[in-house]
């Protein structure tokens, strides 16, 4: 991987872990989510208008994608409701990378030598050890479980259709400002069949931290997309879920939780994985 487009993913990576860390509102997590996707859709409508409308084939790709999203968006929310950030969060982001990697060496038959994979599989041990459960906490609930590790499918899914996408496109602008777009509107018209108007009201009384999570969440995912035709899909969505560390800083220095052991090994695990992915 280029040193830019690695520098640039970890940024990435950064700003996926600030924007969640800015929707610890209180909020019901899908209002939340409908929120800060209406901002990407708004904040993206006028590069998407100025580069014009993609080809007819490659509505196809962005089609697949939201619909992919939209099953991601439920299945995180779920989880939220259910079990807490800090446990939902690094199992969703932490099963999407080795399955990505997999799928893109066997599928795409994308080459990734045997050190990156072992990077990518350290890496994504460390995430997963930041949401193992330690002695004297409650056990963690199955459907939330269940709901987590299918949110972690979605994002394997959706991450290698939008790499694919972005190529086909010809470019990853034009097909990202268009997928923002387009995805926005979805989640917005499930939100107003499923809550109506009034359900969704309560999200006006947070447009601010919406906005500012929405302004992270589209440069994340645009510079992830973006990295995607640059370097094989595997190694970009494996450095993409180091935000899980970045996460995990927040919450000490921002957020002022304590310092675990189990957390700090997590990290050496992370780092361990990012610097055989780089190194090589």
């Amino acid at each position: 991987m280029d040193p830019s487009v690695f520098i640039a993913v970890m940024a990435a990576a950064a700003m996926h872990a600030s924007w969640n860390a800015i929707l610890k509102i209180r909020l019901d997590p899908f209002l939340a989510m409908v929120l800060v996707n209406a901002a990407c859709g708004v904040f993206a409508l006028p590069v998407a208008l100025a580069l014009g409308p993609p080809e007819p084939d490659v509505w196809l790709w962005i089609l697949a994608s939201i619909l992919l999203h939209l099953g991601y968006y439920l299945t995180l929310c779920g989880a939220y409701r259910r079990a807490d950030m800090g446990l939902v969060y690094p199992i969703a982001r932490g099963t999407a990378p080795l399955l990505t990697t997999m799928l893109s060496a066997t599928l795409l038959d994308e080459a990734i030598d045997l050190q990156s994979f072992l990077g990518v599989a350290l890496l994504a041990c460390g995430i997963l050890a930041i949401a193992w459960p330690r002695r004297g906490m409650a056990a963690f609930d199955g459907a939330a479980l269940r709901l987590a590790l299918s949110c972690g499918v979605s994002i394997t899914i959706y991450t290698l259709v939008d790499g694919l996408g972005a190529r086909h496109a010809g470019s990853p602008h034009l097909y990202t400002s268009w997928l923002f777009v387009a995805d926005s509107i979805l989640l917005s018209v499930v939100g107003l069949v499923w809550k109506g108007p009034s359900g969704l009201k309560p999200a006006l009384s947070f447009l601010g931290p919406g906005f500012a999570g929405g302004a992270m969440s589209l440069t994340a995912y645009w510079i992830t997309i973006w990295a995607m035709t640059q370097a094989p899909i595997g190694l970009v969505a494996a450095v993409r879920e180091s935000s899980v560390l970045f996460a995990a800083v927040i919450a000490v220095v921002v957020l002022r939780e304590p310092l675990r052991a189990e957390r700090m090994a997590a990290a050496a695990l992370i780092v361990a994985g990012l610097v055989l992915i780089k190194l090589h």
